[in-house]
């Protein structure tokens, strides 16, 4: 995942960040003065998405001196809370935390917006790098003695992930062809079903955030074999990227970020980036962040969307040559 671990390379606000919101202040680019900044979360409470809404709402309005709500909306693979977003006014009031998952999710659903040209990119604020485990159990020590199993036993082997139709599920099918395996494909409605699956050995592989195995791997419950990230994720220095096992193309993307509805004023969506950015540059916020396997990244305004434009086309591309459906 060549997004991975370009840590606040994007990142660098500084005294740039304070000339500009200084700037858009003298000149009323956003009056500030009772405005209430509402985030809406597109999942339930608890996951990635909701606590990165609630740490950056936290900090926004304590350090701009404002009022952030989050309000989570979940349904439909994320498309009701971004539908509801889409359709508010553009005024900088209603934002949305989403993650990749809506740039796959409106390709196989019927969906009433565009997830690029429904909205305006602010920042992509953090990732949380995938990681392909297997029970300490298993056989399996590498990601080749993973595949070369699959080879002998066509269909035989199992992967896992929170699915169907993620990115997750995507990367699987794409390293399932890239390796000429057939592996037998099974969906979970969330990462600690799937999670609970490989440790009890009902699933051969599972592919998850760093976030959610990086402590069993630690206990010595599960082995990972595979790290999608550029570089190997330091609090699990003994992973093996997907490059380093000969995948050096497969990306799969986890990340979250916030967006505004299309036709946001430029000076408000520059306001609400720097807020955004100045946001992860600090110490406490970083802090909380890494212990959660979250790695903030600081992707902001059109960087962000051609981001979003770049993937939107590869998923769709990965979603017809696999043939995948919606169930």
């Amino acid at each position: 995942m060549k997004l991975s671990r370009r840590i606040f390379q994007h990142l660098a606000v500084g005294a740039a960040v304070l000339t500009v919101l200084v700037a858009l202040a003298e000149h009323g680019a956003w009056s500030q003065a009772a405005r209430t900044i509402k985030i809406i979360v597109p999942a339930p409470p608890g996951g990635s998405t909701d606590l990165t809404a609630r740490l950056m709402a936290e900090v926004i309005g304590r350090t701009q001196k404002l009022t952030m709500v989050v309000e989570n909306r979940p349904g439909g693979g994320e498309l009701v809370g971004a539908e509801a977003v889409s359709r508010a006014a553009p005024d900088g009031n209603t934002l949305l935390m989403t993650s990749n998952a809506i740039l796959i999710n409106t390709q196989v659903r019927e969906a009433n917006f565009h997830p690029v040209t429904s909205f305006e990119p602010i920042c992509l604020l953090v990732e949380s790098p995938p990681v392909l485990v297997v029970n300490a159990a298993s056989p399996y020590r590498t990601l080749a003695d993973l595949l070369n199993a699959a080879r002998a036993k066509p269909g035989a082997l199992t992967m896992a992930s929170v699915g169907p139709m993620t990115a997750h599920h995507l990367g699987l099918v794409t390293l399932a062809r890239a390796a000429k395996v057939d592996m037998t494909y099974v969906p979970y409605a969330g990462s600690n079903p799937a999670l609970n699956a490989i440790l009890g050995e009902h699933v051969t592989s599972v592919l998850a955030g760093s976030a959610i195995v990086e402590e069993q791997i630690k206990a010595g419950k599960l082995r990972g074999i595979a790290a999608a990230a550029a570089k190997r994720i330091e609090s699990l220095p003994d992973v093996p990227t997907f490059a380093e096992a000969g995948f050096k193309d497969l990306e799969v993307d986890n990340w979250f970020g916030v967006v505004a509805p299309a036709k946001t004023p430029k000076a408000t969506l520059s306001q609400l980036g720097g807020w955004f950015a100045a946001a992860l540059q600090l110490p406490e916020v970083q802090a909380k962040l890494v212990v959660q396997g979250l790695y903030p990244i600081g992707l902001c305004g059109d960087d962000f969307g051609t981001l979003i434009r770049k993937r939107y086309d590869e998923y769709s591309r990965e979603i017809r040559e696999a043939h995948l459906k919606a169930e």
